[in-house]
């Protein structure tokens, strides 16, 4: 069952796509077109289906674009904020940092060119009886869809590493993070910083929690990603071009 209660959830669609060139040249990574309509906008109606009520999009790169889009989108039902980097991209955690005062409490973090077909309740639950300070959600990828970046013992995360993966690694982030704010009082708001590092460096102080989840995940970050993104969309039952 769907929580009607979602934590609010951060979006993070402020990067610069460079792997989707020439195609993100002049248009963001949200705003690709997804079988008629913009990515962002998949996203927002599978938020608004999981229960999410407050949504809090950080953008950098031609941020103002994404935000035009999203104001003309109809019935979104969501309350949507807004988080500006500024002159400088501040990375994943670094625009998190700049975001927290609208958050306010703990709240989930999606990346921006991420679909996730799970019920994100009992990733709530998980969080949130944990008594750590970050939730990181993993799969079992076995260096199927990217390459595999999480040491997980069935319970916990032993290490996680996006840039040194090892022979013990066989999940992968899964692109659905949940933290309280606490979590980034070691950085610096206005300078730039990387969830990756952040994650690492929670994982070995052994304050990350950890959920197993065990459908794939669905992204556009290649084009390779894209394609299967369309497929997928396409073809669940009662799919129309261009309707969610």
């Amino acid at each position: 069952m769907r929580d009607a209660h979602l934590l609010p959830v951060a979006i993070l669609a402020g990067g610069m796509a460079t792997r989707l060139r020439p195609a993100t040249d002049r248009l963001p990574k949200a705003l690709i077109d997804v079988n008629g309509r913009p990515f962002i906008a998949w996203q927002l109606e599978a938020l608004r289906a999981q229960g999410a009520s407050r949504v809090i999009i950080c953008v950098g790169y031609l941020g103002e674009d994404i935000r035009r889009v999203v104001a003309d989108e109809q019935d979104i039902g969501l309350n949507v904020s807004w988080a500006f980097d500024g002159p400088t991209l501040l990375g994943t955690a670094g625009a998190i940092c700049r975001a927290l005062p609208l958050i306010g409490g703990p709240f989930f973090v999606l990346y921006g060119d991420s679909y996730l077909p799970i019920d994100w309740s009992p990733v709530q639950e998980a969080f949130l009886t944990s008594g750590k300070p970050g939730l990181m959600t993993v799969y079992q990828n076995e260096g199927h869809l990217d390459r595999s970046n999480v040491e997980f013992d069935g319970q916990h995360i032993v290490a996680y590493d996006k840039h040194a993966a090892t022979s013990r690694m066989h999940h992968i982030d899964y692109g659905l993070g949940a933290f309280h704010p606490s979590a980034f009082d070691r950085l610096v708001d206005g300078r730039p910083a990387d969830l990756a590092d952040l994650y690492r460096d929670l994982a070995a102080e052994r304050l990350l929690a950890a959920y197993e989840v065990h459908e794939r995940f669905f992204e556009i970050g290649s084009f390779a990603g894209l394609e299967e993104t369309r497929a997928y969309l396409a073809s669940r039952p009662g799919q129309e071009e261009g309707r969610p």
